[in-house]
């Protein structure tokens, strides 16, 4: 039953990655289909008189298209349901990912964290770590809306005193980079070794982050 009401969302272009995704460019598309189906239904019948005859069934024909095209590109690339829980091939990732994580090895790390959240976009753990590597690979910025994404989730309410401490972290190195910046002389020192990662404590929380 749940899965027949997912495939409603190909009823209007760009739903289903909208509705299922949270897509910007599945917005986009919904609200342009919107336009042109409203401006064929004024120009029809209310604004007949306002335009030419051919207008609206230009339009008209716009709208059907686009609902045809992006139905049939959305039914061949129709958005997977999302995975609440891990699996084994995902735990399997997370491990790979922390593994590397714990080696320095941010590049192998961050690519497993991203195929792991393509499948799994509300492991809040895996967010947690990604977010926590980026701060360690100098992409502070990113860093921060890796937080931000996982603090508006629902995820993230289990992982509210860990994304506020990786947030008091990003701050304290923006700030050293900043002074080191003004006084090249400055050095803050190098970063003290990562020696683990905790699992998650039965409140959802681990027990601490890797600094």
């Amino acid at each position: 039953m749940v899965a027949a009401l997912r495939y409603l969302t190909l009823l209007w272009p760009g739903m289903p990655w909208l509705w299922l995704r949270g897509s910007r460019a599945g917005l986009l598309l919904a609200i342009a289909f919107a336009v042109v189906l409203d401006t064929a239904i004024l120009t029809t019948w209310i604004w007949s008189d306002l335009v030419d005859a051919g207008v609206p069934i230009g339009l008209w024909a716009a709208a059907a298209a686009v609902w045809i095209i992006a139905g049939v590109s959305a039914l061949s690339a129709f958005p997977t349901p999302l995975q609440t829980r891990r699996n084994a091939a995902n735990d399997g990732l997370f491990v790979e990912a922390r593994d590397a994580y714990l080696a320095r090895d941010w590049l192998k790390a961050e690519t497993k964290l991203r195929s792991l959240l393509a499948v799994a976009p509300t492991d809040g753990e895996a967010q947690l770590l990604l977010a926590t590597l980026l701060r360690r690979a100098g992409r502070l910025t990113e860093a921060r809306t890796a937080l931000e994404k996982l603090a508006r989730s629902d995820s993230g309410a289990g992982w509210a005193s860990a994304i506020a401490r990786e947030r008091a972290r990003i701050t304290a190195v923006a700030g050293r980079s900043a002074e080191t910046k003004a006084d090249p002389k400055t050095d803050a020192g190098p970063e003290p070794a990562i020696l683990a990662i905790d699992r998650p404590t039965a409140e959802g929380e681990p027990d601490s982050v890797a600094a």
